[in-house]
């Protein structure tokens, strides 16, 4: 069975099993979450023998509507390892959130999330899109009576929308350009576009791209983040941070490399100019970010974040100029990022369990008072920065840049290694700080101790070990920069 159908199966049944488990067992369906993802993720593994399609044509090239090839799985492992963690960030967190609907929405998302890097036509894309993304805006509001969750949910939901219609206007170019909806088709067709269409087709491919960017949060389609991550529970922040980011950019993906390719002299500077531009706004605004400020660590994650999306779409870029084996650098960044971004939402988490206003300032000290949080903390804002014993994200990064250079693209490599020296500053503030003595008068208040739940314990633990296992053996991960996911 497909880990979709499997993740959106245990969705139904944590939605109708929420109308007679009695209040006191509600934490149930959160385990029955955590189990289905589990489930769903143990089923990627005989997968792997081979390539299978359906909902195929049965004339011509036999294009399909699925497929599960190396990249849908690679990509929907990471979508649903992101949603289990987040589910594991939540468990112990939904007690003031209406559980069902919680965990029906977060499956839902999930399987949308999971479906659409299998999706090889238009149709299937989109639908795959808004599956993951409609219920992604319930989550952000589910704080009832919370003004700011209110207002991020608006925002987000505000900007989705606008970014759907673009990307519906361009799908309908191209299918009139084109005449089909499926990917592999559509590749077919466009070099052979009558010239009376030229101009339509070409405004297609334009318009997909620039709905793609605003899923991706590429600059100046960012806006949306910050206050998002924000107002969002923890969790929800995290998820949109990793899997909410892989729905995006295999949509971008599949799009450009896969649908357009006779148009890579169109899109390849495009993305080239986007992901300079991104990477030095993310990282811009991040160093901008007091720590004082409330959920300023929120923040400045969600800013890290917009940084890092410059960053995975240089290789999707040099696809463009290089071929399509560019994309594994991509995929191999999106995992590193993937591991250490939700290991670092799982502190955060932590940390708001004692200080809910989440300032950067209240991780001053935190080795005095949770010394193996705050190790995990500094190796996963190391990882992120690319520094030892960080040697995943190092590897990771020079993966990236590597990409740039073999595809002609010096002056992005340039861009790019200002822009992670740039970043070294306000990643390494947070680690120092984490190490310093602790502020006057919070040394002179007993420290409160809460009991940790056991679900984030595990989260954090399974991030840790997971980047310090990539890290020791990094040649795991950065194979897939070498071989070709299609």
């Amino acid at each position: 069975m497909a880990p979709p159908v499997v993740v959106a199966a245990i969705a139904l049944v944590v939605l109708v099993a929420d109308l007679f488990v009695p209040a006191a067992r509600k934490p149930l369906l959160g385990y029955g979450a955590v189990a289905g993802l589990a489930a769903a993720l143990a089923l990627l593994v005989p997968l792997h023998d081979g390539d299978r399609s359906t909902f195929c044509l049965t004339t011509g090239t036999r294009a399909c509507s699925y497929t599960a090839d190396h990249f849908t799985l690679v990509i929907q492992a990471l979508v649903l390892g992101g949603a289990l963690l987040t589910a594991l960030l939540s468990v112990g967190d939904t007690r003031k959130l209406p559980a069902g609907e919680f965990w029906f929405l977060l499956l839902s998302s999930a399987a949308g999330a999971a479906l659409l890097p299998a999706a090889r036509d238009l149709a299937t894309l989109v639908v795959a899109l808004e599956v993951a993304s409609l219920p992604a805006f319930a989550l952000v509001g589910i704080k009832r009576g919370d003004r700011r969750s209110s207002e991020a949910a608006l925002k987000f939901f505000l900007s989705s929308v606008v970014a759907t219609t673009v990307m519906l206007l361009g799908v309908s170019f191209v299918y009139a350009a084109t005449g089909t909806l499926h990917l592999t088709e559509i590749a077919a067709r466009l070099d052979d576009v009558p010239g009376q269409l030229s101009t339509l087709a070409q405004a297609g491919v334009a318009l997909t791209l620039v709905g793609f960017a605003f899923k991706t949060a590429a600059a100046p389609f960012h806006f949306w983040v910050p206050d998002t991550y924000v107002g969002a529970p923890l969790p929800i922040a995290a998820y949109l941070s990793v899997v909410g980011k892989a729905v995006g950019f295999s949509g971008l993906i599949l799009v450009t490399v896969v649908a357009f390719p006779s148009y890579a002299d169109v899109w390849g500077p495009a993305l080239a100019v986007l992901a300079a531009l991104t990477m030095t706004v993310g990282n811009a605004a991040a160093l901008r970010q007091s720590a004082t400020r409330a959920r300023s660590a929120v923040r400045l994650l969600a800013w890290s974040s917009v940084a890092q999306a410059g960053y995975l779409l240089v290789p999707i870029a040099a696809a463009a100029y290089a071929g399509d084996r560019q994309i594994g650098s991509t995929v191999a960044y999106a995992l590193m990022y993937a591991v250490v971004n939700l290991g670092a939402f799982a502190v955060a988490a932590l940390v708001a369990r004692t200080h809910p206003g989440n300032r950067m300032a209240d991780y001053r000290g935190l080795y005095a008072t949770r010394p193996l949080a705050a190790l995990a903390m500094a190796f996963f804002l190391l990882c992120l920065a690319g520094l030892p014993p960080g040697i995943i994200g190092l590897f990771a990064k020079v993966t990236v840049f590597s990409s740039a250079v073999d595809a002609g693209l010096g002056w992005l490599a340039v861009v790019m290694a200002v822009n992670v020296v740039i970043a070294l500053y306000y990643y390494l503030r947070w680690t120092a700080a984490l190490f310093r003595s602790p502020a006057e008068d919070a040394a002179d208040q007993p420290v409160a101790r809460h009991r940790t739940p056991a679900p984030l314990t595990v989260a954090i633990v399974l991030t840790a070990v997971a980047g310090i296992a990539l890290s020791g053996a990094p040649q795991t991960l950065l194979r897939f920069a070498d071989v070709s996911l299609f």
